[in-house]
């Protein structure tokens, strides 16, 4: 079995031990670490570097996040002013929406595309629109302003960001990529520009196994940054590959015990996980997909009953596309809203923060613009329109 050597991103705090031919070992870096010690702990044989956060072990209020309390869906008569307002800044700025499936129900209903991160992508990607308002996180709003240098892309709030993004600092990964060069690195997209700057091509959920099995044979493979997903990939691949130690704080609080549990009481039920979820909990899938695949599968599928494993911003499109089936979603604990606030559904803070308002405000004001440098748009495109092009094939 191969060692593992478990970097600790936040430096010698929270470390974690791993078996490694039946002993315990452990090895540590204080941050920020130097190339030669890494290449030293390569050349004793350990093979798999993984990177961790303070945040894996426990929930932490993210910049911005605190200030939002869970939202009720918005009333009718507030959401209709407001849509309509928005649909004439639409018209008069050629604008087009394009909002994720994790939005908030006024959002999507506004939307010009509702998709996941591919959809969102190749969209982006074709659109004629002059302005691009991109109702997700910030690196989807990176991703579109990649594709469309010369068009304006605004987001509703600039500080919706994403715990994988923050998981997989580019000057860290730099670091690790210079002790082989043999590395191919496949980044999945939910990372900052800058990583995206250091890949080879990068994934979403919905292609992660055609992008890997894609990739050169003589090539040693490194996944970036949620190390879910890519552990899923080898399952489903062979591949073996070094994961990056990151993952989404909202899928990793789905517990197979409580998934269990409903799976008992709703015998009938098919189960839907996304792969960003943790393998115990994809053990108990009827389907390990994406987001937009979950839609897909949920509409073929005779069944009438599903449990959902993912953000529960999803089961608005799910209600309005399968009609008369019924979406369960799994009650999670969620330390960043507990105990005051007595929901327990999965909700991403991050996705939350957009508001229709917000859209409304930054079409009327064109702010929050996304602005890169153009090096970084030139560099980063170049993995983005690999994937592009390998997921037409």
């Amino acid at each position: 079995m191969a060692r593992a050597l478990i970097v600790s991103a936040n430096g010698a705090q929270n470390y974690q031990e791993c078996q490694s031919q039946g002993k315990r070992s452990i090895v540590t870096f204080s941050h920020p670490f130097d190339d030669t010690s890494v290449k030293a702990s390569l050349t004793a044989g350990i093979q798999s570097i993984r990177f961790l956060r303070m945040s894996e072990t426990s929930m932490t209020a993210w910049p911005g996040v605190d200030r939002f309390a869970p939202r009720e869906p918005m009333p009718k008569e507030q959401a209709e002013p407001l849509s309509r307002e928005i649909a004439n800044l639409k018209r008069s700025l050629n604008a087009v929406i394009l909002a994720h499936n994790y939005q908030v129900p006024e959002i999507q209903d506004v939307a010009d595309y509702v998709g996941d991160s591919l959809g969102l992508a190749q969209q982006a990607a074709l659109t004629q629109a002059e302005v691009i308002v991109f109702c997700g996180v910030h690196f989807m709003a990176e991703t579109a302003k990649i594709l469309n240098p010369n068009k304006i892309v605004v987001l509703p709030d600039k500080d919706a960001g994403c715990s994988l993004e923050e998981s997989c600092p580019a000057g860290q990964l730099a670091a690790l990529q210079r002790t082989n060069p043999n590395f191919w690195t496949v980044a999945y997209i939910n990372c900052s520009a800058a990583v995206k700057e250091l890949s080879d091509v990068i994934c979403t959920s919905g292609n992660a196994v055609k992008i890997v099995e894609a990739a050169p044979r003589d090539k040693d493979l490194l996944f970036v940054p949620d190390e879910n997903l890519g552990e899923w990939v080898m399952e489903q691949t062979g591949r073996p590959m070094t994961l990056w130690r990151g993952n989404c704080y909202v899928h990793v609080e789905f517990q197979r015990d409580v998934l269990a549990q409903m799976k008992a009481k709703y015998p009938q039920a098919k189960v839907v996980v996304h792969p960003e979820s943790t393998r115990e909990v994809r053990q108990l899938a009827d389907s390990v997909c994406s987001t937009e695949k979950m839609i897909a599968y949920c509409k073929s599928s005779p069944a009438k009953q599903f449990i959902i494993v993912t953000e529960s911003g999803i089961v608005h499109r799910m209600q309005k596309e399968c009609p008369g089936k019924e979406f369960l979603c799994p009650p999670v604990f969620n330390a960043m809203r507990a105990p005051a606030d007595p929901c327990h559904c999965s909700e991403c803070k991050f996705m939350k923060m957009n508001t229709l308002e917000k859209v409304r405000d930054c079409m009327k004001n064109l702010a929050p613009r996304l602005e890169l440098p153009q090096q970084t748009i030139n560099r980063a495109r170049l993995p983005i329109t690999r994937m592009l092009e390998i997921s037409a094939r």
